[in-house]
C-alpha cells in the first residue's frame, strides 16, 4: 500500500468514528418493536418550572417526540440527570410505550431532552429494573427549535418583569425585544 491509500483509509475510519455516535440508543427499547404510544400527560409541570425560561403550557409532548427520543436517547447517571446539576425547564410530558413483548416503558420527557424511565410488565407491575435516566441532546435541539415562539414569549416576560422591578428602563426593554425579534427573522 502506498502512503496515499493508507492516509485515505485512516481518514475514512476517523470520519466513520466521528460520524457515528459513541453510544447507541438503548437497545432494550427498539423503535421497531413499539406497539403503542399513549401520551398520558402532554404537558405537565415539575417543581423546577421557571416561567421566565419556558411556560409549560407552551410545551406539548407528541408521539413523534417520543419516537425520536427512543431513537436518540443515551443513558446517563443520576448525577448527570439531577436537576440541581443540569439545565431544566421544569416542564415534562408523560407517556406509556408498549412493546410487542408486553413490556411497558413509562417515560417522562422534558423539552430539553432529559428523560426518566421506569419499566413495567404487561400487567403494569413494576419490573425489577431500576429507574433509568437519559439525555437526548438531539431531542432538545429539535424541540427547542420548534418552540422558538414560546422561548421568545418567555424572554419577553423576563424582560418585562425586570422592567417592572426597575432593573431595566422600559425603553431598553423595547429596544432589546426589537433586536431579538429582528434576529429571529433573519435566516
Amino acid at each position: 500500500m502506498n502512503k496515499t491509500h493508507i492516509l485515505a483509509t485512516v481518514a475514512a475510519l476517523i470520519l466513520a468514528a466521528v460520524g457515528s455516535p459513541a453510544r447507541a440508543a438503548d437497545r432494550r427499547y427498539p423503535l421497531a418493536y413499539v406497539q403503542k404510544v399513549e401520551i398520558t400527560e402532554p404537558s405537565g409541570r415539575t417543581a423546577w418550572e421557571d416561567k421566565d425560561v419556558l411556560d409549560c403550557d407552551d410545551v406539548v409532548l407528541t408521539e413523534e417526540d417520543v419516537r425520536f427520543a427512543l431513537q436518540h436517547m443515551r443513558r446517563v447517571s443520576w448525577k448527570a440527570y439531577n436537576p440541581e446539576n443540569t439545565d431544566t425547564t421544569g416542564c415534562k410530558g408523560s407517556v406509556l410505550v408498549t412493546f410487542q413483548n408486553g413490556k411497558v416503558l413509562a417515560m417522562g420527557v422534558e423539552p430539553t431532552g432529559r428523560i426518566s424511565t421506569q419499566e413495567y410488565d404487561a400487567k403494569m407491575k413494576l419490573a425489577a429494573s431500576p429507574p433509568g435516566f437519559y439525555d437526548c441532546a438531539p431531542c432538545g435541539e429539535r424541540k427547542m427549535a420548534l418552540l422558538k415562539d414560546a422561548l421568545y414569549r418567555a424572554h419577553e416576560r423576563a424582560l418585562r418583569k425586570l422592567a417592572a422591578e426597575g432593573k431595566f428602563p422600559p425603553d431598553e426593554v423595547e429596544r432589546r425585544l426589537k433586536w431579538f425579534r429582528e434576529s429571529r427573522e433573519k435566516p
